[in-house]
């Protein structure tokens, strides 16, 4: 059998993503705080790209817009462009000994203890306890290794032979490490640097000055299993006591820290800024898109002038072709900013119309929304909607949300529109917020509830969104006092 070459052609279609496309669609599910780093970024790397800085309203006429001033000047100002550069003025040496304003401006510097880059966290708290004791230098470098092996709720996570090993001293015993590891238990917070939540809440106890005779000491110590399961009338009869005589000793033991280390920690709150700001005027409901911080693109007016002047005099470049590319990039990452935008709103467009009911009247007139929906009612993709909704948020008369609140699934119902699975949510923890504390509401009792309102659920469905809102099953909500 003998091979053959020939050439042959075929015709077909096919979807190529290229560079450009890649990164409109990067563009369209970056958040706020990622753009603003990317168009940073790209002011560096692209001289083409200049920001619009903003003009002030007592402005002259002839500052107002630098491109139709530009477009006025004709020729005589595309000649006489590259020659009204000072280049002195931009890169000159100034240290000829005479002083600018700003250089001969002194200032008082800010107290030292305002510059502090952030807060003193738990290991921190504890570095300076250890600082302050009488310790020998072996101690303190055994203290150390301690708090340096705590995790941010401040339990150990190290063994004493793994703490022996860190240390690198062939003559430690295991008794110095462990006598250290006491040492740093005695420390501020009480509790701290104990392998397990019952020993820390046993510290806090003696801390307090509760006698190991104490009810609440022997609750935790003798019926540990017992009291994570809350079984009280088992503990009372471990105990030897009533079970009335539990709740004070209870009482005393919810007061209790289980994450010691909490109260140090240094985590700042995380402020969100909108995407979308959704504001009623009269009947209507207007969509704003939050642009604030981010720079105002345009290429640039000096690179377009020498562009024109290379095309002018006729030379073919390196320089000429490298302005092009870049000019080609600029005016594409514009080009993709703007369509992100005119998406976005249009997006959120679409979710005010359909979510009318949510603006009016509150959570429970939440219409059940998916991907879908959007996406057929503004001619666009589910998985361009996806990237809209993804790490974006809405300001709305009723609070900020993120964008993804608005798309949830549906609960049949007997009369009436499809009802909202947050809605539902909202109901069952209703429910339990207002049951009897001693016979609380199970699952089948809620499902019941909610069937006799025309919703159609199964038990298992309740139990989901009961996990999903974090509430414990009725056992464990169950109240003895």
């Amino acid at each position: 059998m003998a091979l053959e070459q020939k050439l042959s052609l075929k015709l077909a279609t096919r979807l190529v993503m290229t560079p450009s496309l890649q990164q409109a669609i990067k563009l369209l599910q970056m958040t706020r705080l990622e753009l603003e780093s990317v168009l940073e970024q790209e002011l560096v790397e692209n001289p083409v790209l200049e920001e619009v800085e903003e003009i002030s309203v007592g402005a002259e006429a002839g500052q107002l817009d630098g491109d139709a001033a530009a477009d006025a000047g004709g020729e005589r100002e595309e000649a006489g462009a590259l020659s009204e550069i000072d280049f002195d003025a931009y890169f000159g040496d100034d240290g000829d000994g005479s002083a600018t304003g700003w250089e001969s401006e002194t200032r008082e510097a800010p107290p030292l203890e305002n510059t502090l880059t952030r807060e003193p966290d738990l290991y921190d708290h504890l570095l300076w306890q250890v600082a302050m004791s009488p310790l020998s230098p072996r101690e303190r470098r055994l203290a150390e290794l301690v708090i340096g092996n705590l995790d941010p709720d401040g339990f150990l996570v190290a063994t004493v032979e793994e703490i022996r090993s860190l240390a690198g001293c062939e003559d430690c015993t295991t008794a110095e490490v462990e006598a250290v590891i006491r040492r740093v238990q005695e420390l501020d917070p009480p509790g701290i640097a104990c392998v397990d939540l019952r020993e820390s809440l046993r510290r806090q106890l003696a801390a307090r000055g509760e006698s190991p005779e104490a009810l609440p000491f022997r609750i935790v110590s003798e019926a540990w299993d017992l009291l994570l399961r809350r079984a009280y009338p088992q503990i009372a009869r471990q105990l030897g006591v009533e079970v009335a005589d539990l709740e004070p000793a209870l009482a005393v033991i919810r007061t209790l820290e289980t994450r010691p280390g909490r109260q140090y920690t240094n985590e700042r709150a995380q402020y969100i800024e909108p995407d979308v700001v959704v504001v009623k005027v009269g009947d209507e409901y207007v969509i704003q898109l939050n642009d604030d911080g981010l720079p105002k693109l345009r290429i640039s007016r000096a690179y377009r002038r020498m562009l024109r002047q290379m095309r002018a005099e006729g030379s073919q470049t390196e320089a000429q072709q490298f302005i092009r590319e870049k000019m080609r990039s600029a005016l594409w990452l514009i080009k993709s900013l703007d369509q992100r935008q005119r998406t976005i709103y249009k997006v959120a467009e679409s979710i005010v119309r359909q979510q009318r009911g949510f603006l009016d009247r509150g959570l429970d007139h939440l219409r059940p929304l998916v991907l879908r929906n959007v996406a057929e009612d503004i001619g666009m993709h589910e998985s361009t909607v996806s990237r809209v909704v993804a790490n974006k948020y809405m300001h709305t008369p009723r609070g900020i949300f993120p964008m993804k609140f608005f798309f949830h699934s549906g609960i049949d119902r007997d009369y009436g529109e499809d009802i909202s699975s947050l809605t539902v949510k909202r109901k069952i923890r209703r429910l339990i917020e207002g049951e009897d504390a001693r016979r609380p509401l199970s699952d089948s009792a809620l499902m019941r509830i909610l069937n006799r309102e025309g919703i159609q659920i199964a038990r298992r469905t309740v139990a989901k969104y009961r996990d999903e809102l974090g509430l414990p099953s009725s056992a464990d909500r169950k109240q003895y006092f």
